[in-house]
């Protein structure tokens, strides 16, 4: 976490948390959803429905930056709800998939969408065709540039593979895909 973040937290301890107000898609991109976006749908079917419902998926973030900054601050909580820390307000991140989306290259080499190296173990496949690594990171989804990557790898038995109910996903390896949405929030 970014020293800057630590003291705002200590000098402002009692910031509410938000909710709805970003998102992660499944190709790794954070996603800043206003009022209106959050209104339009929820941010899974959002972005279940694509270009026909961009208000609801909210505007990309492009600011490099920006996503950096975001990326060093971004964890989960002690009930498997992903956020931000920004300074001392906790902005929880509504995810499409997984809270970890990976690029993998030829040579076996993975990295998440925040630009850390993680180390998979094992290939993961659902009934809907979605492709998932665990790693020492916990799981995430396999960008889709990098499915064809990992059926290589598949045949040549880097690693193994098995296959889970995608309703299981997210229950199975403890992450809440809307904490907006999760009945269990802290007020």
């Amino acid at each position: 976490m970014d020293d800057i973040v630590i003291q705002a937290m200590a000098k402002w301890p009692n910031v509410p948390d938000c909710y709805g107000w970003l998102g992660l898609d499944a190709r790794g991109a954070w996603y800043m959803r206003d009022a209106e976006a959050q209104a339009c749908a929820s941010f899974k079917a959002a972005c279940a429905t694509g270009v026909a419902n961009a208000k609801g998926k909210g505007s990309k973030l492009q600011h490099a930056k920006l996503i950096a900054f975001i990326g060093r601050n971004y964890r989960p909580d002690a009930a498997g709800r992903w956020y931000f820390q920004n300074g001392p307000q906790r902005v929880y991140v509504e995810l499409e998939h997984t809270p970890w989306v990976f690029r993998v290259t030829s040579r076996a080499d993975v990295e998440t969408h925040t630009g850390e190296p993680a180390a998979a173990t094992e290939v993961i496949t659902d009934e809907l065709g979605h492709v998932y690594l665990l790693t020492d990171k916990g799981l995430g989804l396999v960008h889709t540039q990098d499915v064809r990557v990992v059926a290589q790898l598949l045949e040549d038995q880097t690693w193994p593979l098995r296959t889970l109910a995608s309703i299981d996903i997210a229950p199975q390896f403890g992450f809440v895909l809307s904490p907006a949405a999760d009945p269990c929030k802290l007020p």
